[in-house]
């Protein structure tokens, strides 16, 4: 039987773990980054569309095949955003389970497979379910702003079922100084000022700085395998402006 399940971040935090259904679940981190979401949400899909030409839907498309989620599947899907990895793995696993609405924009999404979708309130550091639950995870432009990385890490690997594997999409931190600078230049001078012109700007301008203050691809790789991981792997796509982890359990 295929599910989904999500799991979107906690305010408070704490351990309310429960058994769950085989279905699929997102989660996000602290309070203030969680309102920092809700004032960009209503825009936020159009301004990846806006700002990528379209392309975040293939990174997100790869990210989906890279976890190795598969019909029948019980998957997760951590700090779900939007949810618009939720809805790529929920076609990939399959018709069943079940889909509680979280926001205005998933009563949109009305295709069959949809209704596999269980959403959920949890903790990314500190996720609401049993071990070795799911068969393939997801977390896309999430574990960036996660402030204990390692304990989401460990968390993932956790609930995994042994052999199966966590694909972690987000900004590349380049160790190549010319894409750094480019990168930083794009920030500045087309992804705030189009943010800008949705009254965002100052939402959009901590992008630069969580980018530096994140992990490049080696330093993912280490702290996949400290975090229990057997395996892990980074991919830099996009030119190295974005990139993708996949770490086996």
């Amino acid at each position: 039987m295929a599910t989904l399940q999500f799991t979107l971040p906690s305010i408070t935090g704490g351990r309310h773990r429960r058994e769950s259904p085989t279905i699929l679940r997102p989660v996000r981190c602290t309070a203030d980054r969680q309102a920092l979401f809700n004032r960009i949400a209503p825009v936020y899909d159009n301004l990846n569309d806006l700002l990528s030409l379209g392309r975040h839907r293939v990174w997100k498309r790869m990210s989906v095949s890279w976890s190795g989620a598969k019909e029948g599947d019980t998957v997760l899907d951590v700090c779900c955003g939007s949810g618009d990895l939720a809805f790529l793995l929920s076609e990939k696993v399959g018709i069943s389970g079940k889909l509680q609405i979280a926001a205005s924009r998933q009563r949109k999404r009305s295709r069959a497979c949809y209704k596999n979708i269980e959403w959920i309130e949890g903790d990314a550091v500190d996720l609401p379910f049993s071990d070795s639950s799911f068969d393939a995870a997801t977390i896309g432009y999430g574990l960036r702003n996660v402030v204990d990385r390692k304990k989401a890490l460990e968390e993932m690997c956790r609930v995994l079922k042994p052999g199966t594997k966590v694909s972690v999409l987000d900004f590349n931190k380049s160790t190549n100084p010319l894409t750094s600078s480019i990168q930083d230049w794009m920030i500045d001078n087309v992804v705030v000022p189009v943010a800008s012109g949705y009254g965002l700007a100052s939402e959009y301008q901590y992008l630069k700085n969580s980018i530096k203050e994140y992990l490049t691809g080696c330093e993912l790789e280490k702290l996949a395998l400290q975090a229990g991981f057997s395996e892990a792997k980074h991919y830099e796509i996009s030119t190295g402006f974005m990139g993708n982890l996949v770490a086996t359990r």
